[in-house]
């Protein structure tokens, strides 16, 4: 073989694996980016639809809302089995289990699904979030990018190929979603994995990275919740406020994962066989129920949150005291059907709520201080991972001000939701893991 030739093939050589163990990483990146802001936008259009429709009259919620839970229910059952809930525990699943879980959990179709449902969710007043779905997302379509390689190849690695590429594509969502690029690093260690494997964090880095800047270039270089401005020195009892609001959010978001995971417990027998047997109709009757705590709270339960919590964190706000209740009943009352819909958009406000409330305790602590530490700590009690919940908010609302405050509170908040039992997303797992 002549030199050109030889040199000619060593560059084609190179180059395919570069591509192999770079470029569909970083092309899986740039779609998940692309894909994560489109989505976001279909969201708030659904949820802005749903708010001028309901406008016209107050009671149209009462029927609107349950007819889009039996709809979303059943549509989930029939056609996109495995779409369901947030998302998080399918990847979880496949990502912890040895069985190759992401052709079942993983697929277009689901991504397809998760996207249309939870459109719909959204489009009848459900208080649910997009983040978890748009992790879910991420994670089937850098999944289904599997097809690049060669099946030898995917042999070889025992799986492993396809994990990394499930979990770089949900960190990668978690960024773009949340235009949060090192919060997408921290989840995919801490929530995800909980073990980290050296070969790929370069690569699932740098995965993460494309899509925040995707996002960033999209959505402008703005933070989620804007920036919280605090004025002269912190208070001395800024420390029990931290104690105070670590406490009560660990033991809100505890109860709230209990609730969840022992709905045999604290549900009366028929209707456990009434959601069993006639999953569609109980459905409907969830659907009526966020109608009717929706009605009864004013309209501000519906959703995700967001507006709620942004106007409690820049001092504006327009709930009482017993918001977080109400958010918190219309939040399980949305997750028990099984419709498409995440928990940390929802978990940040009712989070904001608390801090928001603890305001009549502390008056002398700036209202935006208080609702801050409120999102970190029921996230972190939700999760049960404080680092990634502290990560998170800190890169919302820019809060260097507030860093060791937000990290014990969620430090506190997260050993607190452990009284109440295991973490909610590895829990919801293991039905998956065990199908």
């Amino acid at each position: 073989m002549r030199y050109p030739e030889y040199l000619n093939r060593r560059v084609i050589v190179r180059g395919r694996r570069l591509w192999l163990h770079y470029g569909v990483f970083w092309l899986g990146a740039v779609v998940t980016g692309l894909v994560a802001v489109m989505y976001a936008r279909l969201i708030d259009f659904g949820f802005d639809t749903f708010v001028r429709v309901t406008k016209l009259c107050w009671w149209l919620p009462l029927m609107l809302t349950p007819a889009v839970s039996a709809l979303s229910v059943w549509l989930t059952r029939r056609f996109f089995p495995g779409a369901e809930g947030s998302g998080i525990p399918q990847v979880i699943a496949m990502l912890h289990n040895r069985r190759d879980l992401g052709s079942s959990l993983l697929t277009v179709r689901i991504l397809i699904g998760k996207i249309i449902l939870s459109y719909l969710s959204i489009l009848g007043g459900f208080t649910i979030g997009r983040e978890g779905p748009t992790i879910h997302v991420g994670a089937a379509l850098m999944f289904s990018l599997r097809r690049f390689y060669p099946l030898r190849l995917l042999r070889l690695s025992g799986g492993a190929l396809e994990r990394n590429l499930a979990l770089a594509g949900a960190a990668a969502g978690l960024s773009a979603a949340f235009n949060a690029p090192l919060a997408g690093v921290v989840f995919a260690i801490e929530e995800l994995m909980r073990t980290f494997e050296q070969r790929s964090s370069g690569v699932s880095i740098t995965a993460i990275i494309f899509a925040g800047i995707v996002s960033l270039a999209l959505q402008g270089n703005n933070t989620y919740f804007g920036t919280i401005n605090l004025e002269g020195r912190f208070p001395h009892s800024l420390a029990m406020a931290v104690v105070l609001i670590g406490s009560a959010t660990g033991i809100a978001g505890g109860t709230f994962c209990w609730f969840l995971l022992n709905t045999q417990r604290w549900m009366p027998a028929r209707v456990v066989s009434w959601r069993q047997a006639h999953p569609v109709s109980f459905g409907a009757a969830c659907g009526l129920l966020i109608a009717m705590v929706g009605v009864s709270a004013g309209g501000h339960t519906f959703g995700s949150g967001y507006a709620e919590a942004r106007g409690m964190l820049e001092g504006q706000s327009q709930v009482g005291a017993s918001y977080p209740l109400f958010k918190m009943a219309s939040m399980i009352c949305s997750y028990l059907p099984g419709a498409p819909g995440g928990l940390f958009a929802p978990s940040l406000a009712i989070g904001a709520g608390i801090g928001n409330a603890l305001h009549l305790t502390f008056a002398n602590i700036q209202l935006p201080m208080l609702v801050a530490l409120g999102m970190v700590g029921y996230l972190a009690a939700v999760t049960q991972s404080p680092i990634t919940a502290f990560v998170i908010v800190f890169e919302m609302i820019n809060g260097h001000a507030l860093v060791l405050s937000l990290m014990a509170t969620a430090l506190i908040s997260g050993q607190v939701s452990k009284l109440f039992g295991p973490p909610l997303y590895e829990a919801l797992a293991q039905k998956y893991s065990n199908t």
